[in-house]
């Protein structure tokens, strides 16, 4: 699998991780989840010598889609969020022109190079991953050290359980992991690290999955 252009930044108070993905040898970007700070994320995308060419939503909460509004203001580009997730979010279908609603598994072209969008629900029910080469953008999905909550609006942890031992088994060990947020040891890891590491992994059938994500929280 390639290794694609992947820039992390970190922006917001709660510790949000928005990226600039895009092939190795183009200037041509994707952002993945635009929020918080729609000037530090053109400042990297000028700073990079890139430039954006659409945007990748993991999921409708407010936390990684607030900076929506302002990019759309600035570049007239595509919107790409799951349509499970579109039918799910009012503030996705006010997006109007710009939204590209994508399927399971469907290709998002950057450039040259074809990203394919992976259907993980679990956090909510158009939870999609970024698989682009060797990285997956996971959004809330997973975590390095842990997965997404799946007792809000829309969770659902047998959905959740599917996404994690089914859904991201096409994902190689020598994978990166790039998560939505920074709450893990590392910013990322590999995919192996991460299955070895991470007790949601750790799981061989839906029930103990189950009753260990849905534990009472402290």
């Amino acid at each position: 699998m390639r290794t694609p252009y992947v820039r992390q930044l970190k922006l917001g108070p709660m510790d949000n991780f928005v990226y600039l993905v895009g092939p190795a040898h183009s200037d041509e970007v994707l952002v993945v989840d635009p929020a918080w700070d729609v000037d530090a994320i053109q400042e990297a995308v000028k700073a990079e010598g890139k430039r954006l060419v659409g945007a990748f939503v993991s999921h409708c909460h407010f936390d990684h889609i607030n900076g929506l509004p302002d990019l759309l203001s600035r570049h007239d580009i595509p919107v790409y969020a799951q349509r499970e997730e579109v039918q799910f979010s009012a503030e996705l279908r006010e997006l109007g022109g710009a939204l590209r609603p994508v399927g399971p598994g469907d290709v998002v072209k950057v450039g040259q190079e074809s990203f394919q969008a992976l259907h993980t629900p679990g956090h909510t029910p158009g939870s999609h991953c970024l698989l682009a080469g060797d990285a997956l953008v996971s959004g809330d999905t997973v975590f390095i050290n842990g997965c997404g909550r799946c007792d809000m609006q829309g969770g659902n942890p047998e959905d959740m359980y599917r996404s994690l031992s089914q859904v991201l088994l096409k994902v190689p060990d020598t994978a990166k992991l790039w998560p939505g947020h920074d709450y893990g040891d590392v910013p990322v890891t590999s995919m192996g690290e991460v299955r070895q590491k991470n007790p949601y992994f750790a799981f061989n059938d839906v029930g103990s999955f189950v009753a260990f994500r849905m534990r009472p929280r402290k």
